[in-house]
Protein backbone atom coordinates (compact mmCIF):
# COMPACT_ATOMS: atom_id res chain seq x y z
CA UNK A 1 0.00 0.00 0.00
CA UNK A 2 2.06 2.54 -1.39
CA UNK A 3 -0.28 5.55 -0.93
CA UNK A 4 -1.82 4.83 2.21
CA UNK A 5 0.22 7.97 3.63
CA UNK A 6 -1.18 10.54 0.83
CA UNK A 7 -4.68 12.13 1.15
CA UNK A 8 -7.13 10.48 -1.53
CA UNK A 9 -7.63 14.03 -2.63
CA UNK A 10 -3.72 14.31 -3.51
CA UNK A 11 -3.88 10.66 -5.03
CA UNK A 12 -6.82 11.51 -7.24
CA UNK A 13 -4.87 14.90 -8.46
CA UNK A 14 -1.88 13.18 -8.99
CA UNK A 15 -3.00 10.05 -11.02
CA UNK A 16 -5.87 12.50 -13.10
CA UNK A 17 -2.51 14.90 -13.99
CA UNK A 18 -0.81 11.55 -15.43
CA UNK A 19 -3.80 10.17 -16.80
CA UNK A 20 -4.34 13.79 -18.94
CA UNK A 21 -0.71 13.32 -20.26
CA UNK A 22 -1.39 9.94 -21.11
CA UNK A 23 -4.79 10.84 -23.15
CA UNK A 24 -2.88 14.21 -25.06
CA UNK A 25 -0.04 11.74 -25.82
CA UNK A 26 -2.38 8.99 -27.24
CA UNK A 27 -3.35 11.79 -29.59
CA UNK A 28 -0.29 11.53 -31.10
CA UNK A 29 0.28 7.73 -31.68
CA UNK A 30 -0.66 6.62 -34.67
CA UNK A 31 0.19 6.04 -38.53
CA UNK A 32 0.47 9.93 -39.28
CA UNK A 33 3.01 11.47 -36.95
CA UNK A 34 0.85 14.22 -34.95
CA UNK A 35 3.34 16.42 -32.85
CA UNK A 36 2.10 17.01 -28.64
CA UNK A 37 1.96 20.48 -29.26
CA UNK A 38 -0.09 20.21 -32.52
CA UNK A 39 -2.51 17.76 -30.12
CA UNK A 40 -2.76 20.57 -27.31
CA UNK A 41 -3.67 23.12 -30.07
CA UNK A 42 -6.46 21.20 -31.43
CA UNK A 43 -7.49 19.94 -27.85
CA UNK A 44 -7.41 23.37 -26.37
CA UNK A 45 -7.73 25.74 -29.07
CA UNK A 46 -5.80 29.00 -29.12
CA UNK A 47 -4.58 31.54 -31.35
CA UNK A 48 -2.13 29.02 -33.14
CA UNK A 49 -4.82 26.44 -33.47
CA UNK A 50 -5.18 27.99 -37.31
CA UNK A 51 -1.92 27.07 -38.04
CA UNK A 52 -1.85 24.08 -37.95
CA UNK A 53 -3.10 22.02 -41.62
CA UNK A 54 -7.05 21.02 -42.05
CA UNK A 55 -6.09 17.51 -41.75
CA UNK A 56 -4.35 17.27 -38.57
CA UNK A 57 -7.10 18.85 -37.45
CA UNK A 58 -9.45 16.44 -38.92
CA UNK A 59 -7.57 13.40 -37.95
CA UNK A 60 -7.80 14.49 -34.08
CA UNK A 61 -11.18 16.04 -34.00
CA UNK A 62 -12.91 12.93 -35.68
CA UNK A 63 -10.84 9.70 -35.20
CA UNK A 64 -8.22 10.00 -32.28
CA UNK A 65 -9.57 11.93 -29.87
CA UNK A 66 -12.63 10.54 -29.63
CA UNK A 67 -10.81 7.48 -30.01
CA UNK A 68 -8.95 8.12 -26.74
CA UNK A 69 -12.02 9.78 -24.93
CA UNK A 70 -13.86 6.19 -25.45
CA UNK A 71 -10.74 4.46 -24.28
CA UNK A 72 -10.58 6.64 -21.13
CA UNK A 73 -14.42 5.92 -20.25
CA UNK A 74 -14.35 2.24 -21.13
CA UNK A 75 -11.59 1.38 -18.92
CA UNK A 76 -12.95 3.01 -16.00
CA UNK A 77 -16.09 1.18 -16.53
CA UNK A 78 -14.65 -2.58 -16.83
CA UNK A 79 -11.87 -1.55 -13.92
CA UNK A 80 -15.13 -0.42 -11.32
CA UNK A 81 -17.30 -3.71 -12.61
CA UNK A 82 -13.91 -5.58 -11.91
CA UNK A 83 -13.41 -3.91 -8.63
CA UNK A 84 -16.95 -4.26 -7.47
CA UNK A 85 -17.32 -7.74 -8.41
CA UNK A 86 -14.10 -9.24 -6.47
CA UNK A 87 -15.52 -6.98 -3.19
CA UNK A 88 -18.65 -8.87 -3.68
CA UNK A 89 -17.92 -12.26 -4.22
CA UNK A 90 -15.18 -11.72 -2.15
CA UNK A 91 -12.22 -13.37 -4.53
CA UNK A 92 -9.76 -11.50 -6.67
CA UNK A 93 -10.07 -14.10 -9.72
CA UNK A 94 -13.95 -12.62 -9.94
CA UNK A 95 -14.23 -10.32 -13.08
CA UNK A 96 -16.82 -10.07 -15.40
CA UNK A 97 -14.87 -11.58 -18.36
CA UNK A 98 -13.24 -14.80 -16.26
CA UNK A 99 -16.91 -15.88 -14.92
CA UNK A 100 -18.62 -15.88 -18.19
CA UNK A 101 -20.47 -12.39 -17.85
CA UNK A 102 -18.45 -10.80 -20.99
CA UNK A 103 -19.34 -13.85 -23.39
CA UNK A 104 -23.18 -13.39 -22.28
CA UNK A 105 -23.32 -9.75 -23.31
CA UNK A 106 -21.15 -10.60 -26.28
CA UNK A 107 -23.56 -13.04 -27.20
CA UNK A 108 -26.79 -10.65 -26.71
CA UNK A 109 -24.81 -8.09 -28.91
CA UNK A 110 -24.23 -10.55 -31.78
CA UNK A 111 -27.17 -11.93 -31.80
CA UNK A 112 -28.78 -7.46 -32.15
CA UNK A 113 -26.07 -7.19 -35.18
CA UNK A 114 -27.39 -10.29 -36.85
CA UNK A 115 -31.29 -9.61 -36.04
CA UNK A 116 -31.47 -5.68 -37.03
CA UNK A 117 -29.04 -5.93 -39.69
CA UNK A 118 -31.47 -4.53 -41.73
CA UNK A 119 -31.40 -1.14 -39.91
CA UNK A 120 -28.13 -0.76 -39.80
CA UNK A 121 -27.70 1.10 -42.86
CA UNK A 122 -30.21 3.43 -42.32
CA UNK A 123 -30.89 3.67 -38.51
CA UNK A 124 -26.86 3.44 -37.24
CA UNK A 125 -27.14 5.82 -34.09
CA UNK A 126 -30.53 3.43 -33.33
CA UNK A 127 -28.39 0.61 -33.26
CA UNK A 128 -25.40 1.91 -31.63
CA UNK A 129 -27.17 3.56 -29.40
CA UNK A 130 -30.31 1.55 -28.23
CA UNK A 131 -30.49 -1.94 -29.75
CA UNK A 132 -27.10 -3.21 -29.26
CA UNK A 133 -26.52 -1.53 -25.60
CA UNK A 134 -30.52 -3.36 -24.55
CA UNK A 135 -29.16 -6.90 -26.01
CA UNK A 136 -25.90 -6.58 -24.50
CA UNK A 137 -27.05 -5.81 -20.88
CA UNK A 138 -29.97 -8.62 -21.17
CA UNK A 139 -27.08 -11.18 -22.24
CA UNK A 140 -25.09 -10.14 -19.10
CA UNK A 141 -27.89 -9.57 -16.80
CA UNK A 142 -29.16 -13.19 -17.27
CA UNK A 143 -25.37 -14.36 -17.14
CA UNK A 144 -24.72 -12.84 -13.81
CA UNK A 145 -27.92 -13.86 -12.17
CA UNK A 146 -27.23 -17.75 -13.76
CA UNK A 147 -23.99 -17.71 -12.31
CA UNK A 148 -24.42 -16.30 -8.85
CA UNK A 149 -27.29 -18.68 -8.32
CA UNK A 150 -25.30 -21.69 -9.94
CA UNK A 151 -22.09 -20.63 -6.98
CA UNK A 152 -23.92 -19.45 -4.31
CA UNK A 153 -25.68 -21.69 -1.13
CA UNK A 154 -26.29 -21.85 2.09
CA UNK A 155 -22.62 -22.07 3.01
CA UNK A 156 -21.39 -19.22 0.97
CA UNK A 157 -20.40 -18.69 -2.39
CA UNK A 158 -17.80 -21.23 -4.12
CA UNK A 159 -15.43 -19.55 -6.52
CA UNK A 160 -14.46 -23.05 -7.87
CA UNK A 161 -18.36 -23.55 -8.74
CA UNK A 162 -18.44 -19.68 -10.22
CA UNK A 163 -15.38 -20.42 -12.27
CA UNK A 164 -16.95 -23.87 -13.69
CA UNK A 165 -19.79 -22.49 -14.76
CA UNK A 166 -18.49 -18.91 -16.31
CA UNK A 167 -16.19 -21.66 -18.30
CA UNK A 168 -19.74 -23.86 -19.18
CA UNK A 169 -21.59 -20.36 -19.78
CA UNK A 170 -18.29 -18.86 -22.13
CA UNK A 171 -18.62 -21.95 -24.39
CA UNK A 172 -22.63 -21.93 -24.83
CA UNK A 173 -21.64 -18.27 -25.55
CA UNK A 174 -19.15 -19.35 -28.09
CA UNK A 175 -21.28 -21.57 -29.45
CA UNK A 176 -23.99 -19.13 -30.41
CA UNK A 177 -21.87 -16.72 -31.78
CA UNK A 178 -20.63 -19.07 -34.03
CA UNK A 179 -23.65 -20.12 -35.37
CA UNK A 180 -24.67 -15.99 -35.90
CA UNK A 181 -21.41 -16.22 -37.67
CA UNK A 182 -22.06 -19.17 -39.84
CA UNK A 183 -25.50 -17.43 -41.25
CA UNK A 184 -24.05 -13.90 -41.08
CA UNK A 185 -23.48 -12.59 -44.41
CA UNK A 186 -20.65 -11.07 -45.46
CA UNK A 187 -20.91 -7.38 -44.05
CA UNK A 188 -22.51 -9.03 -40.54
CA UNK A 189 -19.55 -11.54 -40.87
CA UNK A 190 -17.39 -8.53 -41.03
CA UNK A 191 -18.84 -6.68 -38.21
CA UNK A 192 -18.70 -9.17 -35.73
CA UNK A 193 -15.14 -10.10 -36.57
CA UNK A 194 -13.74 -7.44 -36.02
CA UNK A 195 -16.54 -6.50 -32.65
CA UNK A 196 -15.57 -9.80 -31.11
CA UNK A 197 -11.64 -9.34 -30.82
CA UNK A 198 -12.74 -5.84 -29.17
CA UNK A 199 -11.53 -2.29 -31.18
CA UNK A 200 -12.62 1.41 -30.42
CA UNK A 201 -11.43 2.07 -34.29
CA UNK A 202 -15.46 2.62 -34.60
CA UNK A 203 -15.49 5.48 -31.60
CA UNK A 204 -18.12 8.00 -32.05
CA UNK A 205 -19.66 10.90 -30.05
CA UNK A 206 -22.89 9.29 -29.37
CA UNK A 207 -20.88 6.21 -28.27
CA UNK A 208 -19.09 8.18 -25.65
CA UNK A 209 -21.88 10.04 -24.65
CA UNK A 210 -23.36 7.11 -24.14
CA UNK A 211 -20.44 5.70 -21.76
CA UNK A 212 -19.78 9.01 -20.21
CA UNK A 213 -23.37 8.94 -18.53
CA UNK A 214 -22.82 5.46 -17.95
CA UNK A 215 -19.69 5.99 -16.20
CA UNK A 216 -21.29 9.34 -13.65
CA UNK A 217 -24.38 6.42 -12.66
CA UNK A 218 -21.86 3.51 -11.80
CA UNK A 219 -19.14 5.74 -10.15
CA UNK A 220 -21.90 7.70 -8.34
CA UNK A 221 -24.10 4.26 -7.06
CA UNK A 222 -21.08 1.86 -6.23
CA UNK A 223 -18.97 5.12 -4.16
CA UNK A 224 -22.30 4.78 -2.03
CA UNK A 225 -22.32 1.50 -1.49
CA UNK A 226 -18.54 1.38 -0.64
CA UNK A 227 -18.83 0.71 3.16
CA UNK A 228 -21.09 -1.86 2.61
CA UNK A 229 -18.33 -3.21 0.19
CA UNK A 230 -15.87 -3.29 3.11
CA UNK A 231 -18.44 -4.67 5.09
CA UNK A 232 -19.00 -7.29 2.73
CA UNK A 233 -15.45 -7.91 3.49
CA UNK A 234 -15.82 -9.26 6.69
CA UNK A 235 -18.26 -11.87 5.23
CA UNK A 236 -21.92 -12.05 4.70
CA UNK A 237 -22.83 -13.19 7.96
CA UNK A 238 -20.93 -9.90 9.47
CA UNK A 239 -21.83 -7.75 7.23
CA UNK A 240 -25.53 -8.75 8.32
CA UNK A 241 -25.24 -7.94 11.91
CA UNK A 242 -23.40 -4.41 10.57
CA UNK A 243 -27.07 -3.74 9.18
CA UNK A 244 -26.15 -4.42 5.78
CA UNK A 245 -29.22 -5.87 3.29
CA UNK A 246 -26.62 -8.32 1.49
CA UNK A 247 -29.21 -10.20 -0.75
CA UNK A 248 -30.69 -6.43 -1.93
CA UNK A 249 -26.97 -5.42 -1.87
CA UNK A 250 -25.72 -8.41 -3.78
CA UNK A 251 -29.16 -7.80 -6.64
CA UNK A 252 -28.42 -4.36 -7.13
CA UNK A 253 -24.60 -4.47 -7.74
CA UNK A 254 -25.05 -7.68 -10.08
CA UNK A 255 -27.63 -5.64 -11.94
CA UNK A 256 -25.54 -2.64 -12.45
CA UNK A 257 -22.32 -4.67 -12.99
CA UNK A 258 -23.94 -5.79 -15.91
CA UNK A 259 -25.35 -2.83 -17.34
CA UNK A 260 -21.88 -1.02 -17.02
CA UNK A 261 -20.13 -4.78 -19.36
CA UNK A 262 -23.27 -4.98 -21.47
CA UNK A 263 -22.57 -0.80 -22.67
CA UNK A 264 -18.92 -1.50 -22.84
CA UNK A 265 -19.23 -4.87 -24.78
CA UNK A 266 -22.01 -3.21 -27.24
CA UNK A 267 -19.00 0.31 -27.54
CA UNK A 268 -16.21 -1.89 -27.76
CA UNK A 269 -16.27 -5.68 -28.38
CA UNK A 270 -14.74 -8.21 -26.22
CA UNK A 271 -11.76 -6.77 -23.92
CA UNK A 272 -11.08 -8.84 -21.46
CA UNK A 273 -8.61 -8.64 -18.55
CA UNK A 274 -9.10 -4.97 -17.37
CA UNK A 275 -11.47 -5.92 -14.46
CA UNK A 276 -9.22 -8.48 -13.21
CA UNK A 277 -6.07 -6.78 -13.35
CA UNK A 278 -6.99 -3.47 -12.11
CA UNK A 279 -8.12 -3.94 -8.62
CA UNK A 280 -5.31 -5.83 -7.94
CA UNK A 281 -2.70 -2.93 -8.74
CA UNK A 282 -4.89 -0.70 -6.81
CA UNK A 283 -4.98 -2.92 -3.83
CA UNK A 284 -1.69 -2.83 -4.41
CA UNK A 285 -1.36 0.85 -4.41
CA UNK A 286 -3.93 2.44 -1.70
CA UNK A 287 -5.35 -0.49 0.29
CA UNK A 288 -8.77 -2.60 0.57
CA UNK A 289 -10.70 0.31 1.43
CA UNK A 290 -13.37 0.66 -1.42
CA UNK A 291 -13.89 4.13 -0.97
CA UNK A 292 -10.13 4.62 -2.32
CA UNK A 293 -10.21 1.83 -4.38
CA UNK A 294 -12.64 2.68 -6.55
CA UNK A 295 -11.50 5.99 -7.65
CA UNK A 296 -8.21 4.43 -8.33
CA UNK A 297 -9.36 2.09 -10.17
CA UNK A 298 -11.03 3.99 -12.66
CA UNK A 299 -8.17 5.71 -13.22
CA UNK A 300 -5.87 3.05 -13.72
CA UNK A 301 -8.15 1.47 -15.55
CA UNK A 302 -8.59 4.34 -18.12
CA UNK A 303 -4.97 4.51 -17.78
CA UNK A 304 -4.33 0.27 -18.96
CA UNK A 305 -6.72 0.53 -21.50
CA UNK A 306 -5.38 3.78 -23.18
CA UNK A 307 -1.92 2.28 -23.10
CA UNK A 308 -3.09 -0.58 -24.55
CA UNK A 309 -4.69 0.83 -27.18
CA UNK A 310 -1.66 3.36 -28.08
CA UNK A 311 0.25 -0.68 -28.63
CA UNK A 312 -2.21 -1.54 -30.52
CA UNK A 313 -1.75 1.04 -33.22
CA UNK A 314 2.07 0.91 -33.53
CA UNK A 315 2.70 -2.99 -32.78
CA UNK A 316 2.10 -4.06 -36.49
CA UNK A 317 2.17 -0.92 -38.28
CA UNK A 318 0.30 0.44 -40.68
CA UNK A 319 -2.27 -2.86 -39.82
CA UNK A 320 -3.48 -2.32 -36.50
CA UNK A 321 -3.20 -5.19 -33.49
CA UNK A 322 -7.27 -5.69 -32.08
CA UNK A 323 -6.99 -4.01 -28.54
CA UNK A 324 -8.95 -7.03 -27.17
CA UNK A 325 -5.83 -9.14 -28.58
CA UNK A 326 -3.28 -6.50 -26.12
CA UNK A 327 -5.06 -6.49 -22.55
CA UNK A 328 -5.67 -10.51 -22.91
CA UNK A 329 -1.88 -11.28 -23.38
CA UNK A 330 -1.03 -8.70 -20.37
CA UNK A 331 -4.08 -10.02 -18.54
CA UNK A 332 -4.21 -13.83 -18.83
CA UNK A 333 -0.29 -14.49 -17.87
CA UNK A 334 -1.49 -12.48 -14.64
CA UNK A 335 -4.57 -14.41 -14.15
CA UNK A 336 -2.32 -18.04 -14.31
CA UNK A 337 -0.32 -16.17 -11.51
CA UNK A 338 -3.46 -15.52 -9.33
CA UNK A 339 -4.52 -18.90 -10.26
CA UNK A 340 -1.20 -20.59 -8.95
CA UNK A 341 -1.12 -18.01 -5.45
CA UNK A 342 -5.09 -19.18 -5.40
CA UNK A 343 -4.96 -22.79 -5.60
CA UNK A 344 -4.38 -23.86 -2.49
CA UNK A 345 -7.76 -22.03 -1.64
CA UNK A 346 -9.92 -22.67 -4.22
CA UNK A 347 -9.90 -26.42 -4.06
Amino acid sequence: MFLRHFSLKAIILSFGALLALVAVYSVTVGPMNITMSDSLSVILPTSSSNEIAPHIQMVIQEIRLPRTLLCLVVGAILALCGTVMQGLFRNPLAEPGIIGVSAGAALGAALAIVMFSGFAAQYPQLMSMAAVPVFAFFGGAITTVLVYKLGTSKFGTSVTIMLLAGVAISAISGAGIGYLNFVADDQMLRDLSLWSMGSLAGATWGGIGLATVTLAILYALFSRQSLALNALLLGESEASHLGIPVQKLKRKLIILTAIGVGVTVSLSGMIGFIGLVIPHLGRMLAGPDHRTLLPISALLGAMLLTVADMFSRVAVAPAELPVGIVTALVGAPFFLYLLFQQKGKIL
